[in-house]
């Protein structure tokens, strides 16, 4: 989809040394730039008003050591490129958008774990018609509907996201629906099929080989969201319901999950020297499978249920440093032999927000995880951003598994413990609004699971390190 893109990029396989050029060159050309505002295609090219274009591209290298998933050993790297096109016709109250992504990784290893969240060459990633319309419901409201291949974002985005640090996007087939009240109250409404990323093979995604994503009438995907607004006294709240129905699609096997995820989200916004808070809780029920292995036929009762607290005060002084403590949970089955289900299920949200940065790392995920946490934000200028984190990590059950890694001790003899995370970050607007510039690091320090498991790989402390550069247009 964008050969240029791929040829520019094959060339640097060559030696990481390259990718540090490449990245120097951006920043050195950023740097010298003076516009005050930032540079967009649609008035570099005087487009008319109804015409809207729009677009990013992203080069991050990434390195790893020492694995932390089963049966996985050594380090790996990888230089992972993600493009991406947006052409809207706005033609009020009428839009029609076509989004383009292309999303490709190299300088991989050979025993590096690629997945469809690093490679999607060359696809669709919207194509919809919206229409808005004004004071449905309410003088001053706005609604729009919106029909085709969509991304989401719903509420805190933790169920439900359009990703950011992650090299691909999840995306749903369907429609959705969207009504901005006027004292800032919001409904969201939305029925899909998500759409599975492929290629999906190991030998395809090592090629960055082209395949057309599809979705399948066997899986639905639905949600209302409703956000309050404004309370009393600064406060903020909302409320949801969550539904993923699924059955064996074609080739492609499932634990045929029927889930139903009611929630709230109640929350202080940051302020300068102001204490706030976050809490965010949502139970889940339905049915699931143990496995996706067609054999299996027995439907277990599903029951399980997250929480997320999040204390912090900001200071109005230089630099605005801020200070907060995070407490998630989110259940883990507790009896890997009786008839129910307890390990609570993230369905499609982001992460890299809570537990650090995904890509080839990202060990931690919502499902079976009690981890405390610390974090300290400071601005030295308006284009610099820095942020350092601690967090431990449990397993809330230490029977089930460590779900992203697939480390598991069905006797729980080895206990809870998986270890500890520091993270730090990096972010300079280089150029507001057109070049951004970030680096980050995290080290997990292994805990007894880590060492002990059965099915540990026990290859030690977990190194990750990450720079990136952006340009948007």
């Amino acid at each position: 989809m964008f050969p240029l893109f791929s040829s520019i990029y094959r060339g640097i396989s060559e030696s990481h040394l390259d990718a540090v050029v490449l990245l120097a060159a951006l920043l050195v050309l950023s740097a010298e730039a003076s516009a005050k505002q930032p540079w967009r295609l649609v008035s570099a090219a005087d487009l008319p008003a109804w015409l809207h274009v729009s677009g990013s591209h992203r080069t991050r290298y990434e390195t790893l050591d020492n694995q932390f998933r089963s049966v996985r050993q050594g380090g790996d790297q990888m230089l992972a490129l993600r493009s991406i096109l947006l052409t809207e016709l706005r033609l009020d109250p009428l839009r029609i958008g076509v989004e383009l992504i292309d999303s490709r990784a190299y300088l991989d290893d050979s025993g590096t774990p690629l997945s469809t969240t690093m490679v999607n060459p060359g696809e669709l990633l919207q194509g919809y018609v919206a229409w808005t319309q004004r004071d449905v419901f309410q003088v001053g409201s706005e609604s729009t509907l919106r029909v085709g291949r969509l991304t989401l974002d719903v509420g805190s985005r933790r169920f439900v996201a359009r990703s950011l640090y992650r090299n691909t996007i999840n995306t749903f087939t369907g429609a959705e629906w969207r009504w901005h009240g006027s004292r800032g109250n919001h409904l969201q409404v939305f029925y899909t099929l998500p759409v599975n990323r492929k290629p999906n093979t190991a030998t395809a995604l090592r090629n960055n080989d082209v395949e057309f994503d599809e979705e399948h009438g066997e899986v639905r995907f639905w949600g209302l969201y409703y956000d309050f607004g404004r309370l009393a006294a600064g406060h903020r709240g909302e409320v949801y319901l969550l539904g993923l129905d699924e059955n064996d699609a074609g080739q492609r096997p499932t634990r045929n999950r029927e889930l139903y995820t009611p929630g709230f989200r109640i929350y202080r916004p940051k302020a300068l020297g102001h204490l706030d808070y976050l809490l965010e809780a949502a139970v889940q029920f339905g049915e699931v499978r143990a496995t996706t292995a067609t054999t299996d036929t027995t439907d277990l009762d599903h029951f399980a249920h997250f929480e997320h607290l999040e204390i912090g005060y900001t200071w109005a002084q230089a630099w605005m440093p801020r200070i907060n403590a995070d407490f998630d949970y989110a259940s883990g089955d507790d009896n890997p032999r009786d008839s129910d289900n307890e390990r609570f299920d993230t369905l499609f949200g982001a992460r890299r927000f809570d537990f650090g940065p995904t890509g080839m790392y990202g060990p931690f995920a919502r499902s079976n995880l009690l981890s405390p946490g610390l974090r300290l934000n400071l601005q030295p200028t308006g284009a610099v951003k820095l942020m350092v984190s601690y967090r431990g990590f449990w397993l809330a059950s230490d029977t089930d598994a460590w779900t992203t890694s697939g480390v598991r001790d069905r006797s729980g003899a080895t206990g809870s413990f998986i270890g500890q995370q520091i993270e730090a970050r990096l972010r300079w607007e280089v150029v507001p609004g057109n070049y951004r510039f970030e680096a980050g690091v995290a080290n997990l320090f292994a805990g007894g699971l880590m060492r002990d498991a059965p099915n540990s790989p026990d290859n030690g402390d977990v190194f990750y390190a990450y720079t990136q550069a952006g340009f948007n247009f």
